[in-house]
């Protein structure tokens, strides 16, 4: 119930009730409205001021997040960039280096990606730190490119490398016997031989092993025997194509158990020392020739033997001896 207010009438001499009129009560609602709208503005002021709406909250918590999950991108790729940089500096300076192959040209590894216009999408999005983003997207993008290039040089390398190795396996690199099974190396290579027997001069173009008739010879390479047959010179006499250029011979043989096309492993047994042809003594007379010119086979034996072995078949090779064959 609504408080009645009163006030006293001097002329009735009584106390009469207040009758608000229409006017003073739109005054007293509208003064009511307009102090409760500052009122609320005041509060909104104030919760603005020193509050942060939840929904702002969020979403400033996730900004934080991502920046520092970015951040650790950076330093990440960083790192990334530190590994890739060890992989093409052994890639230049030790694999190549080693398999005697031109390193990849800093022109194609530094190469660029296309600049600032493969990110507009991303500049024109009004970003806070759009730096960040940026510098992240092409750093990830040139690490990728520097990876690509590098797979691509390590597919080059195997390449390589798969054919170095059959130029190493092809290469004639062991003694055709054995140093258990030999006994004395009877003459060495020498093109200005003067021949003792013959009385002029008379090359001698391979080295000469005393052993036993029956003694193991081995294919000093891998390849492919071009020929394998009796001589009136070499005897029984076995030719190897090793390819790239390399060729042997195998000469005055007891017997070999090879055929003419056949493919040969290195340290295959290809037949045994023998006395046949024009030879003076069991042993085996090899060659090898390079591009169809005869060279020092002592230059290939140092995988067999250790440095100390090596030079005393050296200076066995030079002395003159009376040759085993003419």
């Amino acid at each position: 119930m609504a408080k009645i207010r009163y006030y006293y009438n001097t002329e009735t001499c009584k106390y009469e009730a207040i009758k608000a009129t229409k006017k003073a009560l739109f005054f007293n609602v509208l003064g009511f409205i307009i102090i409760s709208f500052v009122m609320s503005l005041g509060i909104i002021y104030v919760y603005r001021t020193n509050f942060t709406p939840l929904k702002e909250s969020r979403l400033r918590a996730e900004n934080d997040k991502l920046k520092l999950d970015w951040g650790i991108l950076k330093e990440q790729l960083g790192t990334a960039y530190q590994h890739v940089d060890e992989l093409q500096f052994k890639d230049d300076h030790i694999y190549r280096v080693i398999l005697d192959a031109e390193p990849i040209p800093s022109t194609i590894r530094e190469g660029g990606t296309g600049g600032h216009i493969r990110y507009e999408n991303l500049m024109d999005q009004n970003l806070e730190d759009p730096s960040l983003i940026l510098n992240t997207y092409e750093g990830v993008d040139d690490l990728k490119k520097k990876l690509y290039i590098q797979s691509k040089s390590y597919d080059e390398i195997s390449s390589i490398l798969t054919e170095k190795a059959k130029i190493w396996a092809s290469r004639p690199a062991i003694q055709p016997v054995n140093n258990k099974e030999l006994k004395r190396i009877a003459g060495g290579f020498n093109p200005r031989r003067f021949h003792p027997i013959l009385k002029k001069i008379h090359p001698h173009e391979g080295i000469d092993f005393t052993a036993n008739i029956g003694t193991p010879v081995y294919a000093t390479g891998d390849g492919t025997v071009t020929a394998a047959y009796r001589s009136a010179t070499y005897g029984n006499v076995i030719f190897i194509n090793h390819g790239y250029g390399y060729q042997t011979r195998y000469a005055h043989l007891h017997e070999f158990n090879i055929m003419n096309g056949e493919s040969v492993k290195r340290g295959q047994v290809i037949g045994y020392v023998g006395n046949t042809g024009r030879s003076q003594g069991p042993h085996l007379h090899y060659e090898v020739l390079y591009k169809y010119k005869a060279i020092d086979p002592i230059n290939f034996f140092q995988r067999d033997l250790d440095n100390e072995e090596y030079e005393k078949v050296i200076e066995l090779s030079k002395k003159e001896t009376i040759p085993l064959d003419y």
